[in-house]
């Protein structure tokens, strides 16, 4: 393992595709990451280069016997179609969430990637971040009596990003892995299409019948930005505890944890507690936009 090298390709240079260059072309020194080396991105977009990297077509970067790994930064609505060309090519995968936008596609593609052996890690770096990491332990121990997070943000291209529960997959996964298995309980969501408003509101229970609200809004202009209020036995949380900043970027820590993945570093129960979060999320979110799409009930 000591000198084994990963090829790598990136799909998508959006946002996130270019973080992901950048951290590629720099891997921290001595980490796992220096075992990743990148061959050349894939875009619809025609650049030449980025930096030292060359752009490459979809074919060759399948094709290529160099390239081991794919990391898929395209838009949501794509990535089933982009991870089952790369997990049928023989390839390792490295997706952004939310993997699928259905639940039934993440299962299939979860399942391919064991038959083939291959590594499928879904990009969480939300639970990356230094602010989540002090919730984590500011939580930990606690009774929860009821909580609410709240979520505001600018306009999604929902034919892009998918449905709400789906393309904020983020706070979902956030609730599950503060407060551990949630069942729906019910799930609305109201849209102003002239205004360009969305607000969909989920209703949880957690293990022990104590509920949990998710708002998921976004609407133009409205700020990039995460309420929480989760009252506990001991009193309520309604500001995110103070936290410093990490010095190593949240792409780079998860190029890291995928690194590690490829050379075998993670521990099966670790991969084994993660698949199932990852799963049960997405299951999740299929519920949640199964309830909100029902016509209204009538009652007679």
């Amino acid at each position: 393992q000591i000198g084994k090298m990963f090829g790598t390709v990136v799909v998508g240079v959006g946002i996130a595709g270019l973080a992901r260059i950048r951290d590629l072309m720099n891997p921290m020194p001595s980490s796992p990451s220096e075992h990743l080396k990148l061959f050349g991105f894939v875009s619809r977009r025609s650049f030449g280069n980025i930096d030292e990297a060359k752009q490459i077509s979809l074919e060759d970067a399948l094709r290529s016997k160099e390239i081991h790994a794919a990391f898929i930064s395209t838009e949501n609505r794509s990535h089933e179609e982009t991870i089952r060309m790369f997990l049928e090519a023989g390839k390792h995968v490295l997706v952004e969430y939310p993997m699928a936008l259905s639940a039934k596609a993440a299962h299939e593609l979860w399942e391919m990637a064991e038959q083939k052996d291959k590594v499928l890690h879904v990009e969480h770096i939300e639970l990356l971040t230094e602010e989540y990491k002090q919730l984590k332990k500011e939580v930990a121990g606690k009774d929860l009596v009821k909580g609410t997070l709240h979520f505001t943000g600018s306009v999604l291209d929902e034919n892009k990003s998918g449905f709400p529960a789906f393309s904020g997959i983020a706070r979902l996964t956030w609730l599950i892995d503060l407060f551990g298995d949630l069942t729906v309980t019910s799930a609305t969501r109201e849209k102003l299409k002239d205004k360009n408003y969305s607000r969909m509101t989920v209703h949880f229970e957690t293990a022990n019948k104590k509920p949990l609200t998710w708002i998921e809004e976004r609407g133009p202009g409205m700020r990039r930005e995460k309420k929480i209020n989760f009252c506990f036995t001991s009193g309520c949380l309604e500001n995110f505890p103070q936290a410093p900043r990490s010095s190593v970027g949240l792409f780079m820590q998860d190029q890291n944890l995928f690194a590690k993945k490829l050379l075998g570093q993670i521990s099966k129960e670790e991969l084994a507690a993660e698949k199932w979060r990852i799963l049960r999320c997405l299951d999740l979110a299929e519920v949640i936009q199964q309830y909100c799409e029902e016509p209204e009930k009538i009652y007679s």
